[in-house]
């Protein structure tokens, strides 16, 4: 009989524990949001843009995802030619002169 006492209370101490560690490492997280210093002193790369962690996401107010990247690209220079050599012209047939579609008009009756 002590031992179906023992079980729920034990499982109501643990819950609590847990509760407890959630609600301290969120009240962490919410006092290093406000202070940036604190905050480098737990990551020394808190200062970086693509620094994520808990913090961050509650200092920014997106609890579920992060910022996007940005949708700009830094602009690459162009591949410059020394030598670009002289355009010469080249004479093409017309594909409609041997087929003489204009030769005629059209019917009389129509």
């Amino acid at each position: 009989m002590q031992r179906q006492l023992m079980q729920p209370l034990a499982t109501s101490v643990i819950r609590g524990a847990i509760a407890s560690w959630v609600c301290a490492a969120f009240l962490l997280a919410l006092a290093l949001s406000v202070s940036p210093r604190w905050h480098e002193l737990v990551h020394p790369d808190a200062k970086f843009a693509q620094h994520e962690c808990a913090v961050t996401l509650i200092g920014s107010g997106t609890y579920q995802q992060t910022t996007p990247a940005p949708l700009f690209v830094a602009p690459v220079p162009a591949l410059q030619f020394c030598f670009i050599p002289a355009l010469r012209p080249v004479w093409v047939a017309s594909p409609f002169l041997g087929a003489r579609i204009f030769e005629h008009a059209p019917p009389a009756l129509a």
